[in-house]
């Protein structure tokens, strides 16, 4: 049985074209749009970032719960969350040079004559932001190193130590995500719009990164599959996936409509201004699109399980929300950077597709290299036997 992956010099190149692309997209950028290259810089970090945390949240669930029918793949999530340092550095890199650019708050004479901003100054200042962003993502970055370090004891020493170990540190890792994503979304996403506000907002997005996350460990796995490795994947894991996906996108979908329809059913001007920039100024077809794709197309594209358990589908509903949650963050980003920047509502050109691509092409570059320094199976995990045999 294959089980030490390699990835291809086809794999390798493509993922530095595509570098070259994100690079050469944010060249032209910043020659003729700072603010706007900004937002998209903000916009992929956070992307990837939250792709990543949603693995992490992946993994640590089937830990806590003891799921025997994923230990075969845990390798994925682990490889994902091999993006979270890197993710890390990219975010940190925007908000010391970009935040000017994105955040309306950071501008003082904005500040002086705005007496709201004034009330949040002492939270919503750079310098804060920046200690809070380092503990945030430390609490990930080290997290993460342990578990992989305990997955890796798992594969030399066997047993079950280091399996109760990454299942104890699940149940902390599981908290401080929640805690310091929720405080991480709150400032870096939603302070753009620092006059509205939202309780459901930094759940919503938590729910998306775990959502989408889900889906894309399912490509991975189908993809790795095709090149011949985990021969015992079977349709009743690819069930699983779909299980996984569909489920999640139910919850999106209640987070979504209970965001929208209780905001808007109130009618309080300073919640609803957000909702009423994107359906009434440019951006509407992006925001019927974000519910459909990310809620509509998944619920009833895999409620039949005959589609369910079909790779094909499987990778066609994958890359299809692969675009839906770009659509959902962008929304949250580019409008207010829009409106004080003055360029066109729903402007998707070569700096947005270009620099998705070249983040896009970084991500897959981490990932295919974490791969491939672990066996791509758990071969100790004391669940195996049970994944591979699982019906």
């Amino acid at each position: 049985m294959e089980n030490n992956y390699i990835p291809s010099s086809k794999l390798k190149y493509t993922s530095f074209a595509l570098i070259a692309i994100g690079i050469a997209a944010l060249g032209f950028g910043f020659a003729t749009g700072v603010e706007r290259t900004w937002a998209n810089f903000l916009l992929n970090s956070y992307y990837f970032l939250t792709l990543s945390i949603g693995a992490a949240f992946f993994l640590t669930i089937q830990y806590i719960t003891q799921s025997g029918w994923s230990a075969m793949f845990k390798r994925v999530p682990e490889a994902m969350m091999a993006f979270i340092p890197v993710g890390a550095v990219l975010l940190l890199i925007f908000l010391i040079f970009g935040s000017h650019s994105v955040y309306h708050w950071t501008h003082a004479e904005a500040v002086a004559h705005d007496e709201l901003l004034q009330h949040k100054e002492p939270y919503l200042n750079i310098p804060f932001m920046i200690v809070r962003y380092v503990l945030f993502v430390g609490s990930w970055v080290i997290l993460g190193m342990m578990m992989r370090k305990y997955s890796l004891l798992e594969d030399e020493v066997g047993g079950l130590k280091y399996f109760q170990k990454s299942e104890f540190l699940s149940k902390i890792f599981i908290f401080v995500m929640a805690f310091t994503f929720t405080m991480g979304t709150i400032d870096w996403v939603m302070s753009i719009n620092p006059h509205w506000f939202s309780t459901l907002f930094s759940a919503k997005n938590f729910m998306a990164g775990f959502f989408h996350a889900a889906a894309t460990i399912t490509l991975i796995v189908i993809l790795l599959n095709r090149k011949g490795f985990f021969p015992d994947f079977n349709e009743y894991h690819r069930h699983d996936f779909s299980k996984y996906i569909f489920m999640l996108s139910i919850i999106y979908g209640y987070l979504w409509y209970s965001q929208y329809f209780l905001i808007w059913y109130a009618n309080i001007p300073e919640e609803t201004t957000y909702f009423t920039q994107i359906r009434h100024h440019g951006w509407e077809g992006l925001f019927f699109a974000d519910i459909a794709i990310n809620w509509a197309f998944p619920f009833l594209f895999l409620m039949l399980n005959k589609i369910a358990k079909n790779a094909n589908a499987l990778v066609f509903t994958a890359i299809v929300l692969f675009i839906g949650f770009w659509i959902d963050l962008y929304l949250q980003v580019m409008p207010a950077v829009a409106e004080l920047a003055g360029f066109p509502p729903s402007s998707i050109g070569f700096i947005e597709i270009g620099s998705f691509l070249g983040f896009s092409g970084i991500f897959i570059f981490i990932v295919s290299r974490a791969l491939s320094k672990a066996p791509i199976i758990a071969i100790n995990h004391p669940y195996l036997q049970e994944s591979i045999a699982h019906k």
